[in-house]
């Protein structure tokens, strides 16, 4: 089977990406990784503008409607210039907002959530003590079990001071993590928010696979334009076999991920979710320690921009569940819940612990 982009969904795609070349977003995410947000929240503004928080929001609330194919090519590009923070928390919110029984707390937050006027972050059951970009967020949703399941909100920016220090180091300093804000109050209960979060764990999961895929892809273009500059032996180092072997091997990886990523947004089915999440999330973290190994000690370098993304796949690889959580899935364990939030199942990863790619 082949998955082609139609000439909309290309047209989609390539707009995005004049858009978030033209912003410089590695400056972007600089800034925001040192928690200046202004630029950060003005991009989220144009993409937004573009209609990608949108894509997972019903026509009644100001939204397209579900359309994860088009969510994927968005996340795609996304991915691609490393753009920061809680987007796939967003769209998170968007999928668990929108299902039956919330339709009460659709018509309060997700008009907002189309529009990009409400940035939103989410925390899941499974998930370790931290949330993604908790001291940007608008709104904090977090979903417990007491009581068979509980959606706690905590809304407005409060003291952002205050709010920044409760920001923890991370592997990926684009990804803040923060301890969740005290306080809140419970918006729904019951069996409803079970099945409402493991709608929006699904969601999560594709978006985190198109973003991985995304990020594999800047890393292997910047590799291989890099092989062709750097020179050794009065030949550039990506005329040697062994070089061109490594780039093949994430090439292909890539290339195999990326009909798995488009094929899961199709039937939105959680075994096949899971596994264009391995499959995406392996291949942009086998490229990024190729991209790391060819570059050679200007790689480590976190001034070369190159970091920006090597540090993006390792967290990605174990957010909204592990890649050994998501085989389960793949071979019937179960999804659901449970499996863990971007907050927490990549908590290991963002600790800062290691260089992460050893």
């Amino acid at each position: 089977m082949r998955f082609l982009l139609d000439d909309e969904q290309t047209a989609f795609a390539r707009s995005l990406d004049a858009l978030l070349t033209a912003a410089d977003t590695p400056a972007v995410v600089r800034a925001w990784g040192a928690g200046d947000h202004t630029a950060g929240r003005a991009l989220w503004s144009r993409i937004a503008e573009l209609g990608v928080f949108a894509l997972a929001v019903p026509e009644a609330y100001e939204g397209v409607g579900a359309r994860p194919v088009e969510l994927a090519v968005a996340f795609v590009e996304l991915g691609r210039h490393g753009v920061p923070g809680p987007v796939v928390e967003t769209v998170a919110a968007g999928a668990l907002l929108s299902g039956p029984g919330f339709a009460h707390l659709a018509r309060r937050f997700l008009p907002g959530v189309a529009s990009g006027e409400t940035v939103v972050t989410v925390a899941l059951p499974g998930g370790g003590p931290y949330v993604l970009d908790g001291d940007v967020a608008d709104v904090e949703l977090s979903v417990c079990r007491d009581g068979g399941g509980e959606l706690w909100v905590v809304q407005g920016g409060g003291d952002r001071a205050g709010l920044r220090s409760r920001v923890r180091r991370s592997l990926d300093p684009a990804r803040r993590l923060a301890l969740p804000r005290p306080g809140g109050q419970v918006l729904a209960a019951g069996p409803q928010v079970v099945a409402g979060a493991a709608d929006a764990l699904c969601w999560a999961r594709l978006a985190t696979a198109a973003q991985a895929l995304g990020v594999g892809l800047t890393l292997l273009d910047r590799t291989v334009a890099y092989v062709k500059q750097r020179s050794q032996f009065g030949v550039p180092v990506g005329s040697f076999q062994a070089v061109r072997h490594r780039l093949a091997d994430a090439k292909i990886a890539l290339e195999f991920a990326r009909p798995l990523v488009f094929g899961a947004a199709l039937t939105m089915d959680p075994a096949d979710v899971a596994a264009a999440k391995v499959a995406a999330c392996e291949a942009a973290y086998t490229t990024a320690r190729t991209a790391l190994q060819l570059h050679g000690a200007i790689g480590y370098t976190a001034e070369y921009d190159l970091s920006l993304w090597l540090t993006k796949a390792r967290a990605l690889r174990s957010a909204w569940g592990s890649p050994g959580e998501c085989r389960g899935v793949v071979l019937g364990g179960g999804g659901g819940a449970h499996s863990g939030a971007d907050s927490g199942a990549d908590s290991g990863a963002d600790s800062g612990a290691g260089d992460g790619f050893g």
